[in-house]
């Protein structure tokens, strides 16, 4: 049932999301998962993503995080369209950005239990999920640059966290903050990895290891929120 809807956050504000998974589930017995994205907008790619999550079972919804900024973007990954992405993304403010996830949380209510996955932005804002909400039972965020800088906020449910080694905008030393601060978190770091290795679209996309995360992830939530 892949299609855009339309949520309404607390304070008014329409957005789109995504809407992806499994035709006539039992909503009591399906998990549900929020996916967020990239600076880029919920494109093709991240339309991929959650096609992925879906045939693993699950009820998926990916909230247009820049409809607050402006409608409808789905950006490439050309330099202009980081540069846009991150103009964008300056528009958004982290509090508006909670009241959307809030939103595709409750868009996916009824649900046995919940789940959030984010990239690059979005890894960040899973982390956020897993510390400034309620809603989940579990939390995975891959490459996500704000983790280090709210590292200490505490997590009320289990964290994976997804870094690439080779990250030129997230140092080890971050990681090992984050690794510091959060020991119960699990942490992989990816030999070599660059940021974006987990989209296919993206020059730094690196299949094995985007491979590997993948399994990790689908392993950590099964875990969580399948048992």
């Amino acid at each position: 049932m892949d299609s855009f809807i339309d949520l309404t956050a607390a304070d008014g504000h329409r957005l789109k999301a995504w809407r992806d998974g499994p035709e006539g589930a039992d909503p009591g017995k399906t998990p549900g998962l929020v996916v967020v994205q990239e600076i880029f907008g919920v494109n093709g790619h991240m339309r991929n993503v959650c096609a992925r999550f879906a045939a693993a079972g699950y009820a998926v919804v990916a909230p247009a995080l820049f409809d607050r900024a402006e409608r409808g973007v789905e950006l490439g990954y050309t330099a202009d369209d980081v540069a846009r992405g991150r103009d964008l993304r300056a528009k958004v403010s982290d509090a508006a950005v909670m009241l959307d996830i809030d939103a595709a949380a409750l868009a996916l209510g009824g649900r046995a239990k919940l789940g959030i996955v984010g990239y690059c932005w979005g890894g960040t804002i899973a982390w956020w999920g897993a510390t400034r909400t309620r809603h989940f039972q579990a939390a995975c965020g891959w490459y996500g640059g704000g983790i280090a800088g709210t590292r200490t906020e505490a997590p009320h449910c289990p964290v994976q966290l997804h870094f690439g080694e080779k990250d030129s905008g997230i140092p080890l030393s971050d990681v090992e903050l984050i690794r510091a601060a959060q020991p119960a978190v699990e942490i992989f770091v990816y030999p070599g990895a660059q940021h974006g290795f987990g989209c296919d679209e993206r020059g730094s996309f690196s299949a094995p290891d985007a491979r590997l995360a993948q399994e990790r992830t689908l392993a950590f939530l099964g875990r969580t929120l399948m048992g």
